[in-house]
């Protein structure tokens, strides 16, 4: 029985050093097996349609598009199992940032949308660009639509943190603005194809962890409309929603 015991402690520790869960169970279930590449960006069943649910930058068309020009069009979605918060340090080289990430939490439900991938290059690239994260396989009883439109049949996948990656935000790695712009723009711009007026409310309702380590990175932020078109309003919705760490954001 001790026998039994280690070798099954051991075998726990190697899995869990290269996996993004401890719990396999809380990723639908399914036990995952292959080298640490094959089990943080798995390889799509072939065959099947591929989705991506985008909680951070992907929710903005634009910043999906320059990575896979192919998407398909987002549809807004409220996921439940996940916690969207300011976790995700950035790389140490230069002036770094916090950006946006989400980890497992039965509880939590976070809005967001859900897009479509054309073929494995293009999920090839959005690994490539999502490199601090893994992509993981989410079950469609987690996915609600908003727009009351069935849920697309196929694979879905999220990209969740890995744990070497999970820091809030400070000092040297703060949240910054220019990402901020980038996130609810996005939420802004479903909101208004949707008609869904609370849907940017929610972005910043079910986000955790805003901080007063909060930078506005913005090219000549005392006229940022001339390069952000949604300073106006981002900035009014951050003033109305998170008044204290509006105040606290300093200018750099």
């Amino acid at each position: 029985m001790r026998k039994t015991a280690i070798v099954c402690m051991v075998f726990l520790g190697a899995f869990a050093s290269h996996f993004v869960w401890a719990d396999a169970s809380r990723i639908g279930g399914v036990e995952q097996a292959g080298t640490p590449e094959e089990i943080c960006h798995p390889h799509p069943e072939h065959g099947k349609n591929q989705y991506i649910v985008g909680y951070g930058s992907l929710l903005e068309r634009a910043s999906r598009q320059r990575t896979a020009p192919a998407a398909g069009e987002a549809v807004p979605v409220r996921v439940q199992g996940f916690r969207r918060a300011w976790i995700a340090r950035g790389s140490s080289t230069g002036f770094s940032t916090t950006f946006l990430g989400v980890s497992a939490d039965a509880r939590s439900p976070m809005n967001a949308v859900l897009f479509s991938l054309p073929d494995e290059s293009a999920i090839a690239a959005m690994d490539s660009r999502e490199n601090g994260y893994c992509r993981v396989k989410i079950s469609a009883a987690q996915i609600t639509t908003l727009d009351l439109s069935p849920l697309p049949d196929g694979e879905r996948w999220i990209y969740v943190n890995k744990p070497q990656n999970i820091a809030p935000p400070s000092t040297s790695y703060p949240i910054v603005q220019s990402y901020v712009d980038v996130f609810l723009s996005g939420c802004l711009e479903v909101g208004r194809a949707f008609q869904l007026g609370d849907f940017a409310h929610e972005c910043i309702a079910t986000t955790h962890g805003w901080s007063s380590h909060w930078v506005n990175d913005r090219i000549y932020p005392r006229r940022p409309f001339i390069y952000q078109p949604n300073a106006g309003a981002i900035d009014a919705l951050l003033k109305r929603e998170l008044p204290r760490r509006f105040r606290s954001i300093r200018i750099e």
